[in-house]
């Protein structure tokens, strides 16, 4: 991956946050629990499903860096939903992703070219970088905030 790529994804991944919360903006509990259709997550759900994502992600980045060739193990995101409580405030989880993306940032901002050339193998996807980390969890909140406003929506639909 080219320089000016990454910085777009580094640029991109740092505004993650910020678009769930624009998402959220003024939301009411009829909204965040609102599902858009059968066996779609409402935006609640979406926001602990983002704090587990991210907290994930930040565990994996600091593998491939701190110990490359590591295995990264997937997760079923649906059995979390099921067994986490998705039915609980988001407030908490909004801090824990937030904290988790601003810390991993930092990291993120301060690679060198080895660091970047680190990778590791994912039970589900197999050879996995740095690069192909940052391509995923770049875009991740983004494609759940425009989740979140479709869930939202389907509430003022009803």
């Amino acid at each position: 991956m080219d320089a000016a790529k990454r910085r777009a994804l580094i640029d991109h991944y740092r505004s993650g946050y910020r678009a769930v919360v624009e998402s959220l903006a003024d939301a009411t509990d009829e909204e965040l629990d609102a599902r858009p259709g059968p066996g779609k997550w409402s935006a609640r759900e979406i926001v602990h499903h983002l704090a587990d994502s991210e907290m994930t992600a930040a565990i994996r980045l600091r593998l491939l860096i701190a110990a490359p060739g590591t295995a990264i193990a997937g997760y079923d995101q649906d059995e979390f939903a099921r067994r986490l409580h998705y039915d609980r405030p988001i407030d908490a989880s909004l801090e824990a992703f937030k904290a988790a993306r601003s810390a991993t940032v930092e990291i993120v901002e301060r690679l060198t070219d080895e660091e970047w050339a680190r990778e590791g193998t994912h039970s589900e996807i197999g050879r996995y970088t740095v690069d192909k980390w940052l391509e995923i969890y770049s875009e991740h909140p983004h494609q759940h905030a425009r989740q979140i406003a479709v869930a939202r929506a389907s509430a003022k639909s009803r």
